[in-house]
């Protein structure tokens, strides 16, 4: 049973225009991937009611952009303070349905709260331009305007913070929004609504629609013409096939889509730190980030005493329910999840991979999959080629910097990238060679609000975070004053 402080944080129906709304869709069993219990059951919307909240943002649009930017800033911190007094209560419930550790849910809480702090301050500084006109009766001015009503759909790995990181800087920016979560993770975007309405949020500005019918519910958000922006956070295949939707309509699109992440250690690297680096970007979520390094490329010279070092701190992991203080790494989010995992893993050590540490689903049950280390990992292998989304770490050797490189870049994602070296000049050439949105390099944790996140080639297109991640949500107007003379 979930214990909450505040029992109205945990919602069941759709917030749509102010009001919580149920559909006529069937209803949605939300499940605790740790112990499989239902927590509760949401009712699910479709294609009608998803229409109706973005008639509802259409119509809010006007006074919510007209609002003077200071009060929707003052607006946007209340909301945040709200988020951080209620952190506890929004971390378990986190944790209830996604099964990350209650201490992994804290900090996404308060992560995604951070969002939403920044660009409350952002909405103070949306500056336009006073440009060099072309002759003495003719002055430029170029002013920026809020693209209108924004259309999100987020996944179930950070129910929380994909929220946040996409209406914040769309409500800071004077647009509306209609955002719709993942099936298995409601209950987190519902609980930010009842927050939202209590920090003062009028209604139609922010609405949440949940159902079943992802294609019914994206469908109508790609093909409105009211919506003049999606932002997704998915897979790839998914992401194009909304891209190809929204062309229809010629909407404005922010993509974050499907990764590869090399984590590349040079032989001059700092073994210690770069083990501690694999293990935050690798093994948080139990592997389920969309920036987890995904190939562990590693200096032959320093590769067997590497594996030694990250097989003794993996081998110190416990799985168990995320409400357990001892469990340091949860469920996965579903059985298929597990599956597709354990397919992956069987793929390389049939060719010859050997996992010296997990390798198979748990005896705590089928959400389960063991913190695993693969040795002796080819490029022929899937787990090079396809974004792993579990708790697998392949270990591959290299000899030179052209050569580790030239793997990394074997990929047409480019999301994030990581490496570790003492050496500056390598610093700047690796940095600049990665053909990846993102790089950290001696450090294994990279988001944070206030840098611009997102990829390049099919990883997607857009930034979320920092000075420009509002941009995305705004348009550039110039205008011709003449006759000044």
């Amino acid at each position: 049973m979930l214990t909450l402080n505040r029992k109205d944080l945990l919602k069941t129906n759709s917030y749509i225009d102010g009001l919580w709304l149920s559909g006529g869709q069937a209803q949605i069993d939300v499940v605790n991937p740790a112990t499989q219990e239902v927590i509760v059951q949401v009712a699910g919307v479709g294609a009608a009611e998803t229409r109706a909240a973005i008639d509802a943002a259409e119509q809010a649009l006007p006074a919510w952009a007209a609002k003077p930017v200071k009060e929707r800033a003052n607006i946007l911190r209340r909301w945040f303070d709200l988020i951080m007094s209620n952190q506890e209560d929004l971390a378990r419930i986190l944790t209830a349905e996604q099964g990350k550790t209650l201490a992994e849910a804290r900090g996404e809480i308060a992560y995604g709260a951070n969002y939403i702090e920044w660009f409350a301050e952002e909405a103070k500084r949306i500056e336009g331009d006073l440009i060099a006109p072309p002759s003495a009766d003719k002055r430029i001015m170029v002013i920026k305007q809020p693209v209108g009503v924004v259309a999100s759909i987020t996944p179930w790995n950070f129910p929380n913070a994909m929220i946040t990181r996409k209406a914040a800087p769309a409500l800071a920016a004077g647009c509306t929004f209609v955002g719709k979560p993942a099936t298995e993770t409601p209950l987190s975007a519902l609980a930010l609504c009842v927050l939202a309405q209590e920090a003062g949020i009028p209604p139609g500005v922010f609405n949440m629609v949940v159902g079943r019918e992802s294609r019914a519910i994206g469908g109508e958000m790609t093909s409105n013409p009211k919506v003049r922006k999606l932002t997704f956070t998915g897979s790839t295949p998914v992401g194009k096939v909304l891209m190809q939707q929204c062309a229809a309509t010629v909407k404005k699109t922010s993509m974050e889509l499907g990764g590869n992440a090399p984590f590349m250690i040079f032989e001059d690297a700092d073994l210690d730190a770069a083990v501690e680096g694999v293990l935050a970007s690798k093994y948080r979520n139990s592997g389920q980030t969309c920036v987890c390094s995904n190939r562990i490329l590693v200096h032959s010279s320093v590769h067997d005493l590497f594996v030694e070092k990250l097989q003794h701190a993996v081998s110190m992991f416990r799985l168990g329910d995320g409400f357990d203080p001892l469990t340091t790494h949860g469920p996965m989010i579903t059985t298929k999840a597990v599956q597709d995992v354990q397919s992956m893993v069987d793929d390389a050590t049939d060719k010859g991979a050997k996992a010296i540490i997990g390798g198979r689903v748990s005896e705590l049950g089928s959400y389960f999959f063991e913190p695993t280390i693969l040795i002796d990992a080819t490029d022929d292998m899937r787990v090079f080629r396809e974004e792993i989304f579990g708790p697998v770490a392949p270990v591959f050797k290299f000899d030179t910097e052209a050569q580790a490189i030239a793997m990394a870049n074997d990929t047409e994602f480019g999301l994030a990238a990581y490496f570790y070296t003492k050496d500056i000049g390598r610093i700047f050439r690796v940095g600049e060679a990665l053909e990846y949105g993102i790089v950290g390099i001696n450090e294994g944790i990279i988001s944070n609000e206030m840098a611009p996140f997102g990829g390049v080639k099919e990883s997607g297109s857009g930034r979320e975070g920092s000075k420009y991640g509002m941009d995305d949500y705004l348009e550039i107007k110039y205008m011709c004053l003449g006759g000044l003379q």
